[in-house]
C-alpha cells in the first residue's frame, strides 16, 4: 500500500479551550495510539485532503514536530453541518503486528448481466481487513465479466491474498438486479416466438 506524508505539531495543552484555539486557525485535534503512548497533536485541516477526499487508502508517514511514524487513520469526526473535520485518530503500525483497516473494492471488467440490461448494485465500496501492516493492498480486486442478472458475489467468493476479511462471509459485495426494462426486452422477445410456435402448431383433428 502507498503512503503519504503529512505532517503534526504537539499540543501544549488538551482542554476544550486549546481546542477551540486550534480550530479558530485552520487546525484539528489529533490523537495517534501507539503501543508505548498516546500523542496528542494538531494538524491543518487542508493537510487531510490527500487522506480523506479520495477513495483510494493509504497509510501515512507522519511526522511529528522532526518525529517520524508510520500509522493508518482509524477515525475522524466531522461537522455534521458544514463537514469540516473535527477530530482525527491515527494508530501507529507496526511491520510484526497485524491491524484492521478498510480497504476499497475495485471491480474488473463489464458484467454480463449489465450488457443484458440489469443494474449492477454495489453494497460494498470498501472491505473491512486484518493483516501485517507489509501485506495491506491498495485495492481488493472483484472480477465481474461473468456476474449475471440475479446473481451476486459474496464476501466468501471474493479472491485473497495475504490478509483476512472481516465482513459477514454470506453478505454480498456485487450484485446485478433484474430491472424493469430488462423484463419487458425479455417479454418482447418471448412474444414472437410463443407466436410462431403456435402457427406451426398442428390443427386439432375434429
Amino acid at each position: 500500500m502507498k503512503s503519504v506524508a503529512m505532517f503534526g505539531y504537539l499540543r501544549d495543552g488538551v482542554g476544550k479551550a486549546s481546542t477551540k484555539t486550534l480550530r479558530n486557525e485552520g487546525k484539528v485535534p489529533c490523537v495517534m495510539y501507539g503501543p508505548n503512548e498516546h500523542i496528542h497533536f494538531s494538524m491543518y485541516s487542508a493537510d487531510f485532503k490527500p487522506l480523506v477526499y479520495t477513495p483510494n487508502a493509504y497509510k501515512v508517514k507522519l511526522e511529528i514536530d522532526g518525529k517520524i511514524y508510520r500509522a493508518i487513520l482509524k477515525d475522524i469526526q466531522f461537522h455534521s453541518v458544514n463537514d469540516s473535520i473535527l477530530h482525527a485518530d491515527f494508530l501507529e503500525i507496526k511491520d510484526d503486528k497485524e491491524i484492521e483497516m478498510m480497504i476499497p473494492v475495485k471491480l474488473v471488467g463489464n458484467s454480463i448481466g449489465v450488457r443484458q440490461g440489469g443494474k449492477l448494485i454495489v453494497k460494498y465500496k470498501k472491505l473491512l481487513v486484518r493483516c501485517l501492516p507489509p501485506n495491506l493492498p491498495d485495492f481488493i480486486e472483484i472480477p465481474i465479466d461473468t456476474l449475471e442478472i440475479g446473481k451476486s458475489v459474496k464476501v466468501n467468493e471474493v479472491k485473497i491474498g495475504n490478509f483476512t476479511l472481516l465482513d459477514a462471509p454470506n453478505n454480498p459485495v456485487v450484485s446485478v438486479k433484474v430491472t424493469r426494462a430488462a423484463v419487458e426486452e425479455a417479454k418482447a422477445a418471448a412474444a414472437p416466438a410463443a407466436g410462431a410456435a403456435a402457427k406451426a402448431a398442428p390443427a386439432p383433428k375434429k
